[in-house]
């Protein structure tokens, strides 16, 4: 075994180890498919759910978000 280079401490290496690619495939079909489900609606929809959101006492993105994870209307 070779000793260390002069002045190296035997440290751990700098770099991180490198990234899972499963976990990068899975970031980037989450931030695809949550930008698809945040995608602006057509006008009519969207002044119809921010209506209701308001008639119920939440805000569009609170009204939007329970759309979303329920996967149904209030």
């Amino acid at each position: 075994m070779t000793s260390p280079a002069l002045g190296h401490n035997g440290g751990p290496p700098l770099d991180p180890d490198p990234p899972d690619p499963a976990a990068s495939w899975r970031l980037y079909c989450w931030r695809k498919a949550h930008k698809a489900a945040w995608k602006t609606p057509p006008r009519e929809v969207a002044l119809r759910r921010l209506a209701r959101a308001e008639a119920l006492g939440m805000t569009y993105r609170e009204y939007t978000l329970e759309i979303l994870e329920r996967g149904r209307h209030l």
